[in-house]
């Protein structure tokens, strides 16, 4: 892609307004808090600490809307109390430029390295750093700074009071992530009927999961809906997948295939109804419809072998999914203990000193930010222009560690600056209001932000500029100092934030490789693991975290390949095309490990409990394989599967006698097959061009 269409598509994607589900009395109840904290401050210690106290409101009622499973207390209180202890740091070096430029150099540091702990981490780091520029002009002495720091650490409790004292929608987020998971199982059951090998995205599941880690205490207040259905969950997905697949399912047409059509539109059907009541906290309603054809007695003449088998633990499992909604289920302990954030402390230190490497891209984003942040305050301070702050707070804010967050969040920064700027102007020239209709006006300013920050940043920065106009306006600037020096120095943000990444940047694209290349180790493994536990049924393998590792090299390829298409560089053989073909290719080696570990016997169950001592063989040789294939990927060259093909051709009936792991291994082996000539294509392309010298000029 072109720099000048890169561009065009960041700054289009910037101003992009997307649809989200509002969440109004979340938005009030950050709202009323932000107005009980200045409201107070006003009345009992002047328009200054008020406006400090209010950013510290402001600041910790956004961190109870990021996408964390940490209780939103927790991220209030941890919000205001770092913001305070920046803020005081901050005026005790605010009087020596140097020495200012210096700790403010070192916060967006570590604020940049902070991204390595996630996005949550990350968010509110760089939002410190931001609100510490302006938060560091208000007290006049020390003392006054102590105090100042002590009303925004006020103003995080308080926002913690009101999430305590006030819930919405008691565990709502997780109760979204579980019903997301049901839906998406109910989707891909009603895709499976026109398509039988269709894409299934694991993401949902994997959400489900993280919600799923919870502290002992919350694990005794969980409601019972939300206890086992995620683990059934998980296991209908590869139930539905081979009752469907026609290599190791029933024929493409006929009546099994009738059959097997009315069982997946029963099954989405009852998935749907459990992800309703999951949502809303209410009880499940299945239509007799769906539970007569789970139910049909004629399945058993209908349906034969695996297919069969498939069916019955369908309907097994969908009954455990139902009951375990309506709480009258057995009650599984499929939660995750999740530990509190000071043991979390040594390993969070331990990522972060991990990425103190030239290659890693978080320790780019951190050096470019603190650099952006140390030049746009010198040179604010340096312009004529007064509030100098706002070209580094304006950088830090829209900084990230991938190039088209960086490019669009600038666009959608300036371009929302100047609507709020001009909304504000507009307002204090018509109604010239004081220092409490200031406030309040800021005030419903923030519940507007608050309310739209979902939906895009454009919208959000719109009421985020007009919030900061009006609340510093409380605290006695001049209009006329703020609204224009603002508008400017918002700009050269921006472009300083977009010139560092051009100049220092962490491309994804040339890392391509690599997370292919993590992805089919991954899979191989999981692939592995399932083929061992056909050889010993009692084998302690652990097929449960090889899968979730998968998923999780899937998960991060998907996130590289969705930045990498948004930059202005090219892959070195891994175009668009070749890349999607990979992945597809990689997905589907997926899906048929994840259709043979469908059919492995259940604990305790006699059926299919044989050993099959060919299938160590293979499984040893895909592993040995895989790792080999993994390194020409990285090396740019094509796999080569042929030690795995000269062990599935020896196979013989009587050795493997299982339709299902002879199905599935020749699958398997189509699907890799299929990767390497995508490589390949992509490296007779290469070549081709490097011939005719159209490449590598």
């Amino acid at each position: 892609m072109s720099w000048l269409r890169a561009l065009k598509d960041t700054a289009r994607s910037g101003l992009k307004i997307e649809r989200q589900r509002l969440e109004p009395l979340i938005a009030v109840r950050g709202a009323a808090g932000l107005a009980l904290v200045v409201g107070v401050a006003l009345a009992l210690f002047g328009p200054a600490v008020a406006v400090s106290s209010a950013f510290g409101a402001f600041q910790a009622a956004i961190a109870t809307f990021q996408r964390s499973w940490r209780p939103r207390p927790v991220l209030a209180l941890l919000s205001g109390a770092t913001l305070a202890v920046s803020t005081f740091l901050g005026y005790l070096t605010g009087t020596h430029i140097g020495l200012f430029v210096a700790l403010l150099a070192l916060w967006t540091f570590l604020g940049g390295l902070a991204w390595a702990l996630g996005p949550t981490v990350g968010i509110m780091a760089s939002s410190n750093v931001a609100i510490m520029l302006v938060t560091v002009t208000l007290p006049t002495s020390v003392a006054a700074a102590a105090g100042h720091a002590a009303m925004i650490a006020v103003g995080g409790v308080v926002q913690a009071a009101l999430v305590v004292l006030f819930p919405v929608r008691r565990w709502g987020a997780q109760r979204d992530a579980l019903a997301d998971a049901l839906a998406a199982e109910a989707d891909y059951a009603r895709r499976l009927r026109d398509d039988p090998t269709a894409a299934f995205d694991p993401a949902p599941l994997m959400h489900a999961r993280s919600a799923a880690a919870i502290t002992a205490r919350e694990a005794r207040r969980r409601p019972a809906e939300l206890h086992g259905a995620r683990g059934v969950a998980e296991r209908i997905r590869p139930v539905l997948a081979s009752l469907a697949d026609p290599a190791v399912g029933v024929p493409a047409e006929g009546p099994a295939r009738d059959r097997v059509r009315e069982l997946l539109h029963a099954a989405g059907t009852v998935l749907d109804a459990a992800a309703r009541a999951v949502r809303h906290g209410e009880a499940v309603q299945v239509p007799p419809a769906a539970v007569a054809a789970l139910r049909t007695p004629d399945t058993g003449a209908i349906l034969s072998g695996p297919p069969r088998r498939a069916a019955v633990r369908l309907a097994a499992l969908l009954d455990d999914v139902v009951e375990t909604v309506r709480g009258t289920g057995v009650v599984e302990s499929d939660h995750r203990t999740r530990q509190g954030l000071l043991r979390l402390l040594p390993g969070a230190l331990r990522e972060v000193r991990a990425e103190l490497r030239p290659d890693s891209p978080f320790l780019r984003h951190a050096i470019r930010s603190s650099t952006v942040a140390a030049t746009g305050y010198l040179l604010g301070s340096v312009l004529p222009l007064g509030h100098g702050y706002w070209a580094p707070l304006t950088a830090v804010m829209v900084m990230r560690p991938d190039f088209s967050q960086t490019y669009s969040r600038s666009v959608a920064r300036f371009c929302g600056t100047l609507v709020g700027v001009g909304v504000a102007t507009a307002v204090v020239r018509a109604a010239d209001p004081g220092t409490y209709l200031s406030a309040s006006i800021a005030v419903l300013c923030a519940f507007g932000m608050f309310l739209v920050m979902r939906t895009g940043y454009a919208a959000a920065s719109v009421f985020i500029s007009a919030y900061v106009v009006f609340l510093l306006g409380t605290g006695g600037e001049e209009w006329d100092q703020t609204v224009p020096e603002r508008v400017l120095l918002t700009l050269i943000g921006g472009l300083l934030a977009m010139l560092a990444y051009a100049v220092y940047p962490a491309w994804e694209t040339p890392r391509l490789h690599h997370r292919l290349a993590d992805w089919l180790v991954a899979n191989g493994r999981y692939a592995a693991a399932v083929l061992d536990r056909y050889a010993d049924p009692e084998d302690t393998v652990d097929v449960r975290q090889a899968l979730l590792a998968a998923r999780d090299a899937r998960i991060a390829w998907r996130e590289a390949l969705a930045k990498a298409r948004d930059e202005p560089v090219r892959a070195r053989t891994l175009t668009r095309d070749t890349a999607e073909a990979a992945g597809e290719a990689l997905a589907q080696a997926g899906r048929v490990a994840m259709l043979i570990e469908a059919h492995l016997p259940e604990p305790g169950a006699e059926q299919g409990a044989d050993p099959v001592p060919a299938a160590a063989a293979l499984a040893e040789v895909l592993r040995h394989t895989t790792e080999e294939a993994a390194k020409a990927v990285r090396e740019y060259r094509v796999p080569d599967w042929g030690p795995v093909h000269e062990v599935v051709d020896r196979w013989d009936t009587r050795e493997v006698s299982d339709a299902v792991l002879r199905g599935g291994a020749v699958q398997l082996l189509a699907a890799l097959d299929d990767l390497s000539d995508a490589l390949a294509r992509a490296a007779d392309g290469e070549g081709s061009r490097t011939r005719d010298g159209s490449a590598g000029r």
